[in-house]
């Protein structure tokens, strides 16, 4: 069952036992409004009659009709009639009239004769002779009939009963014309809320659906720069579009970032393809050549043997330059803590100047300088970017150094030819070696391990150049606290 179907069904539901409970207080409420307009008009209807009674019995001294009083004549067939003909004509014409005695007995009068017996039951004639009226609900030929029995008393004596009855059929026939429209009204209802309710429902989560449509055509097309079209509110609904269109854009960048590395990954495969292949095939090479019958000369087996050594060395600097990168990538965390810069900045200086004894390596800064990084790691960048000045420029090599508000900045600047813009963009890039660079002994991991050094120790490594003017390599490291 679909969300707008469980939907449209619930407050469906709902409204449909509203209504039900609502037709029903008010068809209970109707009913017992009616009965007590009815019992109250047959309360003021018999309050007469019975004082009427009461006082003349009491002035006339007429205590009860005899049977077939109304045919007597002589002084007690006068009273009784001046005691009865007043009820008799006070009485509605749609109301019945009944007079009993005290035992509820009927009188022997054509009144009595002309109106069907009302029975009252054991309960009700305790109550009528302890001086309390009583309402009874009965039945004849036509319907239900309400009557109500109300004692007469003179001087504290119950003497007789007067019973006044009225027909209940038309209030029950409306009562049931009533509850039949309420019960056909509330189904109407119900029905005509079942389709609004779905019709408004399938609007409401017309979002829901584009966002379902949209995820099935990214699962199916891997297209992350779609996006959810919401006009509506900022309700929930909204809500929903805008976090799912968030979602789709972290994916996006998600996507691209996995996408570039997949590339970065072939290309580096690639290329380290491409660095082993040369050392292994001279490796392999010279093993043949080792192998021949008969042997080489001595003095060409050295050159050999001098030249595997050499290309094994090339290949285990390379395995530490991978395995350096490895790490880096790994997210493996350096050990960070207060490193006093200029002392690590002397020392690189000092290995430069034994490298390349014809170089003049300048050193200028404060001292004191003191940065939240990792020795090692930093002496291996410094050494990285120095040894870099040395092989691609002539000419003096200067480490400046120097503090900002929240960095310590070291400056490696040569004097060579500079770097183009295209060149600057790319020369991170592992293995990424320049035409003019390629004669250079070297596989272009070095730049590469120098930022992703610089980095671990949350530091930054840029490039500033300008073709014929020289270069600097600018380390950006965090001050001590």
């Amino acid at each position: 069952m679909s969300i707008r179907l469980r939907l449209t069904v619930l407050y469906t539901t709902i409204l449909a036992l509203t209504l039900l409970i609502f037709s029903g207080v008010l068809y209970v409420a109707q009913s017992r409004y009616t009965l007590a307009i009815v019992e109250k008009d047959l309360v003021k209807s018999v309050e007469p009659m019975v004082a009427g009674w009461s006082r003349a019995q009491h002035e006339l001294g007429w205590r009860a009709p005899l049977p077939g009083v109304a045919g007597n004549e002589g002084p007690e067939g006068d009273k009784a009639r001046q005691v009865l003909q007043p009820l008799v004509r006070d009485r509605r014409p749609r109301d019945m009239l009944r007079i009993l005695d005290a035992e509820g007995v009927p009188f022997a009068i054509p009144q009595n004769e002309e109106v069907m017996a009302f029975p009252i039951s054991a309960a009700g004639l305790g109550k009528l002779q302890a001086g309390e009226s009583w309402v009874e609900i009965t039945h004849d030929d036509e319907g239900r009939l309400l009557v109500y029995n109300q004692p007469v008393i003179v001087n504290g004596e119950v003497t007789g009963i007067v019973q006044l009855a009225r027909s209940l059929a038309d209030r029950d026939r409306a009562l049931r014309s009533l509850g039949v429209t309420l019960l056909t009204g509330s189904a109407l209802t119900t029905v005509i809320a079942f389709g609004a309710g779905w019709t408004l429902s399938g609007v409401t989560l017309r979002p829901i659906h584009r966002i379902t449509q949209t995820a099935h055509e990214i699962g199916k097309a891997r297209d992350f720069s779609s996006r959810v079209q919401h006009t509506g509110p900022n309700d929930e609904l909204g809500r929903l579009a805008m976090t799912f269109n968030e979602m789709l854009s972290q994916l996006e960048v998600g996507y691209q970032q996995v996408t570039r590395a997949l590339q970065v990954q072939r290309d580096f495969v690639a290329d380290v393809s491409h660095e082993l292949r040369t050392p292994l095939t001279t490796i392999r090479g010279n093993l043949a050549l080792l192998e021949r019958r008969p042997p080489l000369p001595d003095a060409d087996r050295a050159d050999i043997l001098d030249d595997l050594i050499s290309e094994s060395e090339r290949l285990s600097r390379l395995v530490s330059d991978l395995l350096v990168l490895a790490r880096s990538d790994a997210g493996r965390k350096l050990a960070l803590g207060p490193v006093e810069v200029r002392t690590v900045v002397e020392d690189v200086c000092r290995q430069g100047r034994l490298l390349a004894p014809d170089r003049e390596i300048e050193v200028a800064g404060p001292d004191g300088l003191i940065a939240q990084a990792n020795e090692d790691a930093l002496k291996q960048v410094l050494l990285i970017l120095l040894d870099n000045a040395i092989k691609h420029a002539h000419g003096p090599i200067s480490l400046v150094l120097s503090k900002n508000d929240r960095h310590i900045v070291l400056r490696v600047q040569d004097a060579g030819p500079g770097l183009s813009p295209e060149l600057q963009a790319r020369i991170f890039d592992r293995f990424y070696r320049s035409d003019t660079s390629r004669s250079t002994p070297g596989f272009g991991l070095g730049l590469s391990i120098a930022r992703a050094l610089t980095e671990a120790q949350r530091g930054a490594l840029e490039v500033e150049s300008q073709v014929g003017q020289g270069s600097a390599f600018v380390v950006k490291l965090l001050r001590e606290a």
